[in-house]
């Protein structure tokens, strides 16, 4: 019991000095930093201009919806520069149920079910029907206009029972990271 509040403590610091720092940089002229700590599954390359993604689907025992990297319901959003390229290898682990993975523009709803990337081949194969377990999936697209997205399954009820994150184009920012929704 006595563990529980001292990490509450310990977030809510991480969370203050992060802000602090973001506060910070903004006042110096500069872009406030992108990248949360130790996420390794984004590797930002800005010679080339791209963004790359190891994402998987897991379901955790007892759990009626998966996880997409270990986080659900826009829990993080990934920021990606305006016009790069975003390159993605996709791996479905939940051997309970199908799942597929597509961009689509954030609106005021959920979707009930994949449509329509918005981006030129921003999905894996079989959306609506997804993949099962064990199934990979890679895709490169551009990011190439600026807002806010989802990365959602598109197996029906999948998004509105949490399973996507958010992607923001960001034509200001200067590198591919992760934000921790809070």
């Amino acid at each position: 019991m006595i563990a529980e509040p001292r990490r509450r403590v310990i977030s809510h610091a991480g969370l203050l000095v992060a802000l602090v720092l973001s506060f910070a940089a903004v006042a110096r002229g500069q872009s406030a930093p992108a990248v949360a700590d130790g996420v390794d599954w984004l590797t930002s390359d800005s010679p080339s201009r791209t963004v790359s993604l190891r994402l998987e689907m897991t379901r955790p025992a007892g759990s009626t919806a998966a996880l997409l990297n270990g986080v659900r319901s826009g829990g993080v959003q990934v920021v990606v520069p305006l016009n790069w390229t975003v390159r993605w290898e996709w791996r479905s682990a939940d051997s309970g149920a199908t799942h597929s993975l597509v961009v689509m523009a954030e609106r005021e709803k959920l979707p009930t079910e994949g449509g329509r990337p918005a981006f030129d081949n921003a999905m894996t194969r079989m959306v609506t029907a997804g993949l099962p377990a064990g199934q990979v999936d890679q895709t490169t697209f551009v990011a190439d206009q600026p807002g806010w997205y989802w990365m959602l399954c598109g197996v029906p009820g999948h998004a509105i029972a949490g399973e996507y994150v958010g992607l923001r184009v960001d034509p200001e920012a200067k590198a591919g990271g992760v934000k921790v929704k809070r």
